[in-house]
């Protein structure tokens, strides 16, 4: 096992008591317990407080711009297969700035795990409702309440039949660990939904909130059931299930993708005479 030191600490910006913590904390648990050396992960996140969590580790990242981690993710992956990329960012980023980038990700089926940190609501920018904010709730720019319904990314991934769909909650350490070690080991694209409180702009779902609506999956839940896993992924007010909600088994995008079929891109050789021809066409 990889010594969960080798991720570092380091100072962060983020407030105290914010879900991030506990959530970075599971992180590089369970990259040290898959066994991953930092070298062997690049992690891709946006903008947003939680794009920022892959700054207070040791590892290869690239922040992107709000909303376009995962096409950074997708050329990464193709141009190394054998990277474990991970992208990492809050749920404005991931499912409003990045919505159609998510759909295409889930569609490509791409070898890439996403973790969202999902408060429901945008901290950096001060508290304005996000994609999943419930209905009828009051911000500072939303005085009035929420008047449209909350965006479910995971009844649209479970739709759109992707390949490894979960909830986990930072409340729940040990589960959030092993869902992530799970999501990370899928051969395809993989979803894992993570509610956690902001304690400065969102009053409403807070630690105790998500503590006291969230449940286990029952035990003889089949995550293959597709039509079960629809009605699961809607579930919310009477109860939040954690847990893989569906998983499929369909080929990976790069295993499809003609330019690999060789050898990975990252070990080719550029050719610089036809790179500068290229360069030069577009002066």
């Amino acid at each position: 096992m990889i010594d969960v030191k080798e991720f570092g600490e380091y100072p962060t910006a983020w407030c105290p008591g914010c879900g991030n913590f506990p959530l970075l904390k599971c992180m590089k648990q369970a990259m040290a317990n898959l066994g991953l050396h930092p070298r062997e992960i690049l992690f891709v996140s946006g903008i947003g407080q939680a794009a920022k969590a892959p700054h207070y580790l040791n590892a290869n990242v690239f922040n992107g711009l709000h909303g376009r981690a995962l096409p950074v993710a997708t050329g990464a992956k193709l141009a190394n297969p054998g990277l474990t990329v991970i992208v990492e960012s809050g749920d404005g980023c991931t499912y409003g700035e990045g919505g159609n980038h998510f759909l295409s990700a889930i569609r490509r089926n791409i070898n890439v795990t996403l973790i969202v940190h999902n408060n429901q609501i945008y901290g950096l920018t001060k508290g304005q409702a996000s994609p999943t904010t419930d209905k009828g709730h009051v911000t500072g720019a939303q005085p009035s309440g929420v008047s449209h319904t909350a965006f479910n990314p995971l009844s649209v991934a479970v739709a759109l039949k992707a390949g490894f769909v979960a909830r986990s909650f930072v409340g729940w350490e040990e589960h959030l660990v092993e869902t992530i070690e799970k999501a990370v080991a899928h051969k395809g694209f993989s979803l894992v939904d993570v509610l956690q409180p902001c304690v400065s702009f969102n009053r409403i779902n807070t630690f105790k909130w998500y503590n006291d609506r969230c449940r286990p999956l029952p035990a003889d839940y089949d995550p293959e059931n597709w039509e079960n896993a629809i009605i699961m992924s809607n579930e919310w007010a009477d109860g939040i299930p954690l847990g893989l909600i569906y998983t499929s088994h369909n080929r990976p995008f790069e295993e499809t993708f003609p330019a690999l079929s060789s050898a990975p891109l990252v070990n080719s050789s550029v050719r610089l005479k036809e790179l500068e021809r290229i360069m030069t066409s577009y002066a």
